[in-house]
């Protein structure tokens, strides 16, 4: 989402202004910064790790309002250096002499509690500077090895980051989080083709778009001709693919402790389903899912149900 929880989805947050209040921990509440998808994943977590993640996604909001937003490309570029600089002081020590404001505090506290490396944020940073990229250039990703490197910047350092909160132990937990970041990262991708074409920003890879005869255009416009429902087929056979590479790379022993991300893969499948099934909704409006139905997914996986089939 990052991911396990990748940062676009945090647009949902802010579109559907989430504030859930949980009774059972106190009557604290989940920021906006947490998508509906995040709270059902991260509802069954201790008190101590659920603040850990909560503060990992207030920083990766932050970020993800900055290349998203309306500010200049130049603009943005600005303030995600400032951002840089605000991750340096959590880092650096004590953040209650750095200036930081509480939502920094609480990052510096799960970085120091967690050991969490420093590598994946900055890389997380770099993935926003890849989208402002775009808008400076409308530049496109001609394969699909350029486009995973994306993918991995801003989710699957989200995935790296949330295992070090969630605990694990086998040497494959790293493999699991980048292959199911991947996969989330492109169910994002294609429930957003319309919106981030109208912006500029086309995330499938142009040689995909040559082979089905689909254009930038296209999308921009909704078509739903059959040469794009052959090309949204093919690229939902890519990411069920990489659910499958997460799913092989999950070990026995961390199936219980990494159980909230498996929640999120859950959901996340289940959205693939529904773009695969009707694939003319992606340019209907968001495709999602009602809340019953993902309180449900996450009871079931949390309870052991196999979600993957």
């Amino acid at each position: 989402m990052a991911h396990f929880l990748p940062s676009r989805d945090m647009r949902e947050a802010r579109q559907e202004g989430m504030a859930v209040s949980i009774e059972a921990s106190g009557n604290r509440h989940f920021t906006n910064a947490l998508a509906t998808n995040f709270y059902y994943s991260f509802l069954f977590l201790p008190r101590e790790k659920r603040e850990a993640i909560e503060a990992v996604y207030a920083f990766a909001r932050r970020g993800d309002d900055l290349a998203d937003g309306a500010l200049s490309p130049q603009e943005a570029a600005r303030e995600i250096a400032l951002h840089r600089q605000a991750l340096d002081r959590c880092y650096a020590g004590d953040p209650s002499k750095s200036g930081v404001d509480g939502e920094l505090a609480a990052l510096a506290r799960a970085i120091r509690r967690f050991h969490i490396p420093r590598r994946p944020f900055d890389d997380l940073i770099l993935g926003l500077e890849m989208d402002l990229g775009m808008d400076r250039s409308a530049a496109t990703y001609r394969t699909f090895e350029e486009l995973q490197v994306y993918c991995h910047r801003v989710a699957g350092t989200i995935g790296l980051i949330s295992i070090e909160v969630f605990g694990y132990r086998s040497p494959t937990a790293s493999d699991y989080a980048l292959n199911l970041g991947t996969a989330l990262q492109l169910v994002n991708i294609l429930r957003d083709l319309q919106a981030d074409a109208r912006r500029g920003r086309v995330y499938l890879p142009q040689e995909d778009m040559d082979r089905f005869g689909v254009s930038a255009a296209d999308l921009a416009e909704g078509r739903t001709t059959s040469s794009f429902v052959e090309l949204l087929r093919f690229e939902c056979g890519r990411a069920r693919g990489f659910f499958d590479r997460a799913r092989a790379n999950l070990a026995a022993e961390d199936r219980r402790s990494l159980v909230a991300a498996e929640i999120m893969g859950a959901i996340y499948w289940r959205l693939l389903r529904r773009i695969e099934k009707c694939a003319h909704r992606v340019f209907r409006g968001r495709v999602h899912l009602s809340r019953p139905v993902k309180f449900w997914t996450a009871l079931s996986v949390y309870c052991g149900a196999e979600w993957q089939k």
